[in-house]
């Protein structure tokens, strides 16, 4: 039963129903007497507007440099270092700003594999050339320095120290 001296409210001025949280499932609430028919469509909450981060104003760190950093690593003129350097550089300014990077990180893998691949043949172009005899026309220089006066055979061939000496400017 009802209480007589408690005010009943107006069906108008009814509390609102509280909102479920973003996300969670609210039962629809039952239709009121004077309320809309029920084929209208319900009222949906606004979804939270999307944060596209700082590619969404067109900066984006360290971009147009791991651009730069691939370039320098491809071009076979011996900037494989410089493209090294520039793509760490570009993904470390990348990783400050919460983005990735693909660029700069393809920079430094190509780079690093250009650069081991120049070194090895750096090492291999010594090598042959000391097989060839680079190796052996010091050794018969150091020899004619001993011996200024003898003969020393430098590829098959016999060449006098005299001879030797005046090439080298000694």
């Amino acid at each position: 039963m009802s209480d007589p001296n408690s005010p009943t409210p107006a069906p108008g001025n009814q509390p609102p129903a509280p909102q479920p949280a973003y996300g969670e499932y609210a039962p629809p609430a039952p239709p009121a007497a004077d309320s809309a028919p029920a084929y209208a469509a319900p009222a949906y909450q606004a979804a939270p507007a999307y944060n596209a981060g700082p590619a969404a104003n067109g900066s984006y760190p360290g971009k147009t440099l791991g651009i730069v950093a691939l370039v320098l690593a491809i071009v076979p003129v011996g900037l494989q270092l410089v493209g090294l350097i520039l793509g760490i550089v570009a993904l470390v300014q990348s990783r400050k700003a919460g983005q990735k990077n693909g660029m700069a990180l393809a920079a430094i893998i190509v780079s690093s594999v250009l650069l081991v691949l120049t070194i090895i043949g750096i090492i291999l172009a010594v090598a042959l050339f000391n097989a060839a005899g680079g190796a052996d026309l010091v050794n018969q220089v150091n020899a004619c320095l001993n011996d200024p006066t003898g003969n020393v055979v430098v590829n098959g061939i016999t060449i006098t120290c005299e001879e030797i000496l005046e090439q080298s400017g000694r």
